[in-house]
């Protein structure tokens, strides 16, 4: 019994040597690297053609530039039971910052909510005012926000609220626009790195070139499994590399 394990593990390890001495083997580790990593590579491309970036641009830069303004005002929340109901009948103006009137304004319907159609996408000042409320002035900038929310509070004072901070609508466009650049990157890096193991080069360049690869996540899973089998393989065959003789 002992005799069969001894050598059936002797026949393992000849089969790995085998294949470990086959260029087939190095060949079809290289193979699937490039696989993968062209993947990646498709990804990335899908990425960078669906960034949302040039539809962006050429909509800031339009000379026509408007956009809705909506949103719902709703009552100061006084205690655990009251508050936070819609506000009917509130009075929206739209005024310029410096407060000069532009003859938008409308009112609150029975939901609290207002819309004010083709505002144009420059700073600007809406003022709230309703009986027995303290007047809300929002300096804001519209269309960088879907909804505007405002509370009412009691009172016969004035509330300021400034929203006119950088939209970070267009950050989040670069970051998009660098992961996708990026994935196309490390894609590359993968195949120059499977190239590298076609030809038996430099095991070490093509490894790290290949383990950059892995995170082009081509197919989510598909692209990086592939490169894993295959610098398995590439790895069983590092001796093949010329990198690897002394």
């Amino acid at each position: 019994m002992a005799d069969e394990d001894v050598g059936g593990g002797i026949d393992l390890e000849y089969f790995m040597e085998d294949i470990s001495e086959e260029p087939s083997t190095r060949v079809a580790g290289a193979i699937l690297i490039i696989i993968g990593s062209l993947l990646g590579v498709q990804l990335g491309i899908l990425l960078v053609s669906g960034n949302p970036d040039e539809i962006l641009s050429s909509s800031l830069d339009s000379s026509e530039e408007y956009s809705n303004v909506s949103g719902i005002v709703i009552s100061e929340r006084t205690g655990n039971d009251s508050g936070g109901e819609p506000v009917e009948g509130v009075r929206v103006r739209l005024l310029s910052v410096e407060g000069a009137t532009t003859g938008k304004e409308t009112f609150t319907d029975s939901d609290g909510r207002f819309t004010m159609p083709e505002v144009r996408r420059v700073p600007a000042l809406l003022s709230f005012t309703h009986s027995g409320n303290n007047t809300t002035k929002l300096f804001f900038v519209p269309g960088d926000e879907a909804q505007i929310v405002v509370t009412m509070s009691e009172g016969n004072g004035e509330n300021v609220i400034d929203r006119r901070g950088e939209s970070y609508q267009s950050n989040s466009v670069s970051i998009a626009t660098a992961i996708a650049l990026m994935t196309v990157l490390l894609g590359l890096m993968g195949v120059y790195g499977g190239v590298e193991a076609y030809r038996g080069n430099s095991y070490r360049r093509s490894w790290w070139l290949s383990f950059l690869g892995l995170w082009s996540r081509g197919m989510i899973f598909l692209g990086p499994l592939l490169i894993l089998i295959g610098m398995g393989l590439v790895t069983l065959s590092k001796e093949q590399f010329s990198g690897s003789r002394h």
